[in-house]
């Protein structure tokens, strides 16, 4: 963490608008955060959930209708974004097409009355560190989607921020290159360790570049936590499906103690950790079953197991994703330790087993459930 990295908060911060149709719309409502000193923080969620205005608001582009947002605990509610210390990564890019990579990464120290010394060291510095040192006399029309991408990084980080926020920065790239571009992006806040808000709908590259994840709904956070905890023990039904694939298989709690429920479930009772409050026995509930959280075998092995029909076998190199159809549910499953001589070919009769501990319970409404 730099010397320099503060916290960001945002305390119960809205935003709304008028709409000719719908009336008032809220695009962000009692939102709060804490953003520690040096953390990656990613605001994730569907289009129009939100994650866009509150990043707007942190910079100071938008402003709140109610809450308080602060940098370092001092409150920069009304601050416009020049007085903030951001820097700023837009989804465009937004480079000057008339300037060269020079003068586009100067523009922000000429405009803070920088002397040209410190100028062009600065600039040189931060153009060798996202690798794009000898490009200073090129122009945007002359670089590719991933090259503009690190000059529009190296443009936002040479003016030293104390809060640096993107805005779907990868979005406009190809599948491969957003791989190693979320790679790039990450490693760099880790070496200059500076406070960082992060906006995706993509929720791999949100498990790729976080500490934490805030997954956003209809304006508002419905849980935060590491990538391992909204993966492993989503809140709610919107969180375990937006986080992943995943298999919601209804069921009803036969008893629950010590915060594991027995579900009677897929014609069979399965363990399932009880994470949302207020479950009892005999309530309808969804159990959260990951994809490689399933085990099959030939059902020749099926003692003590569920069985099951392979229904689809999808081969993709390195895993081989099936549908099986058990107790009249659908259930996904991956497999990354099959070999050439895997024969669970469509029609095949397989035993199914979970893994301990893969199972979430959670009521059969999927009403969210805030969790920090």
């Amino acid at each position: 963490m730099s010397a320099d990295s503060i916290g960001v908060d945002v305390e119960g911060v809205s935003k709304r608008y008028a709409h000719r149709v719908k009336g008032e719309v809220y695009a962000a409502r009692d939102v709060v955060l804490h953003v520690e000193p040096g953390e990656f923080l990613t605001l994730l969620g569907p289009s129009g959930c939100g994650k866009t205005t509150t990043l707007r608001m942190i910079a100071g582009y938008e402003m709140p209708d109610a809450g308080r947002i602060r940098f370092g605990g001092q409150d920069v509610t009304r601050e416009p974004a020049n007085r903030r210390n951001i820097g700023f990564v837009f989804q465009n890019y937004a480079l000057f097409p008339h300037l060269s990579i020079f003068e586009n990464v100067a523009y922000g120290l000429r405009v803070r009355g920088i002397d040209e010394a410190q100028i062009g060291r600065r600039v040189g510095e931060v153009l060798a560190l996202v690798g794009l040192g000898g490009y200073e006399q090129q122009f945007s029309s002359q670089l590719s989607g991933g090259e503009q991408q690190r000059v529009a990084l190296a443009r936002a980080i040479v003016i030293r921020p104390q809060v640096l926020l993107f805005d779907e920065p990868l979005s406009n790239l190809d599948a491969k290159l957003r791989v190693q571009m979320r790679h790039e992006i990450r490693e760099l806040q880790r070496t200059l360790g500076i406070t960082t808000v992060y906006v995706t709908h993509d929720q791999e590259e949100a498990m790729a570049v976080s500490d934490r994840i805030a997954v956003m709904s209809a304006g508002s956070v419905v849980q935060e936590g590491t990538a391992e905890v909204l993966y492993h023990r989503p809140a709610s039904q919107f969180v375990a499906q937006f986080v992943g694939r995943v298999n919601l298989v209804p069921g009803r709690i036969a008893s629950i103690a010590g915060g594991v429920a027995k579900v009677a479930a897929l014609g069979s009772t399965v363990d399932a950790v009880v994470v949302a409050p207020g479950l009892v026995p005999g309530a309808a509930v969804r159990l959260v079953v990951r994809p490689e959280s399933i085990a099959i075998a030939p059902a020749a092995s099926a003692s003590g197991a569920l069985t099951a029909t392979v229904t689809s076998r999808t081969f993709l190199g390195e895993k081989i994703e099936y549908l099986l159809r058990c107790a009249n549910e659908t259930l996904q499953v991956v497999r990354y330790d099959a070999g050439p001589g895997d024969t669970m070919a469509e029609g095949a009769r397989v035993a199914v087993r979970f893994a301990e501990d893969a199972a979430t319970v959670l009521p059969e409404t999927g009403a969210s459930a805030k969790s920090r």
